[in-house]
């Protein structure tokens, strides 16, 4: 497993059609991770694919996996409220959208 970031001119498609313009004023920038350890594995549905392996943590036990019905409703206000850009719905830039798209978020 890798982990990578990036930053990345997004003045377009992210920021409201251009709306808000993204401040280059501090460039070039860092990021760097001390001491991280990313404890996962690939999810298929209808579990993690190491379920069976790995339970010592919350985010391993079957709870975690799916959200309750009051879950549910507050992910689908933060979305209508919050988010704005969704790339799993941006059929113009990916007509097939990416692997991860298809898991449902409950």
């Amino acid at each position: 497993m890798r982990l990578y970031s990036s930053i990345w001119d997004a003045d377009e498609w992210a920021t409201r059609g251009g709306q808000d313009k993204i401040n280059w004023d501090s460039a070039p920038f860092l990021s760097s991770y001390k001491t991280l350890n990313a404890d996962a594995c690939e999810w298929k549905d209808p579990y993690p694919a190491c379920a069976s392996t790995t339970w010592k943590h919350w985010w391993d036990q079957p709870r975690a996996w799916k959200l309750s019905l009051s879950e549910r409703k507050m992910f689908r206000w933060v979305n209508s409220n919050y988010l704005e850009y969704n790339y799993c719905t941006d059929y113009k830039r990916y007509p097939t959208p990416p692997s991860e798209c298809s898991v449902a978020p409950w």
